[in-house]
């Protein structure tokens, strides 16, 4: 492909994109999930500041954060909100055909979807971070956590996201139904997330273990808003993201041409 190509072809991506994120920012729905995310992000915060006045702790703020229970729960609904319309509404209204009969190639309109959803996910855990601000700013008191175990959260919440979304493009991709996406994104996720306490539940000793615990996104939070960085992990959720985004390429790419 020569210069001019890659550059329409890059254009025509950033365009698309584009297109996808004024979806997200200039809609109510965009700012509800914010919302929705911002408010759940500070009671899992304030649940675990009372936790450190009511007893000893040793872990860090952002770990005993990302560890309560309020937290899986709406970490996992984060994503059908956010891809549940990416495919489905376009092929409910009949736009996704239009789309794809475009001089635009199939790459284009998935990757386009994907980074958008990407970066709005991205801008959910800005309020996060600004909220771990406003205690140091607030009590007056020096950080409660380490820059290795902020770093390494968020971190993990990247790579899991960049997993858990490109499931979420799949699910959109296969029906034109933005609930039965919604459904089928949140059960892939929450069979995910129990698989992480095979271990748990079996112990360590059975064959399949170490398979287990290389699944587990619980286990790998833990290890990373410690502090201890793992590129095991990065490769696992980055492999199931190019894996599903490869696959979802394909379900479009046959619509495309079937259409």
């Amino acid at each position: 492909m020569t210069y001019q190509g890659v550059a329409r072809a890059m254009r025509l991506f950033r365009i698309l994109t584009l297109k996808e994120l004024k979806g997200y920012f200039l809609s109510p729905f965009g700012w509800v999930v914010l919302a929705f995310v911002t408010i759940m992000q500070g009671v899992s915060l304030s649940s675990a500041m009372k936790g450190f006045r009511d007893t000893p702790v040793k872990d860090s703020l952002v770990y005993v954060t990302f560890h309560t229970p309020v937290f899986w729960f709406y970490f996992l609904f984060i994503f059908p909100l956010i891809t549940m319309r990416l495919f489905s509404e376009e092929e409910r209204s009949g736009t996704l055909e239009t789309l794809l009969t475009a001089p635009v190639k199939t790459w284009q309109v998935v990757l386009s979807k994907y980074a958008a959803a990407m970066v709005f996910y991205t801008t959910l855990w800005i309020p996060a971070l600004i909220q771990f601000k406003l205690f140091v700013w607030l009590t007056d008191l020096p950080p409660a956590w380490s820059l290795g175990a902020m770093a390494g959260t968020f971190a993990i919440l990247m790579l899991m996201g960049a997993a858990f979304t490109a499931v979420g493009c799949l699910a959109s991709a296969l029906t034109s139904s933005q609930i039965i996406a919604g459904l089928i994104t949140i059960g892939l996720l929450v069979i995910q997330y129990f698989l992480g306490f095979i271990t748990a539940i079996w112990g360590e000793s059975f064959a399949g273990a170490a398979l287990f615990n290389y699944i587990s996104s619980q286990r790998h939070l833990h290890y990373f808003a410690s502090g201890l960085l793992d590129t095991r992990p990065a490769v696992y959720f980055l492999s199931i993201a190019v894996f599903v985004l490869f696959i979802t390429f394909q379900v479009v790419d046959h619509r495309r041409w079937k259409s």
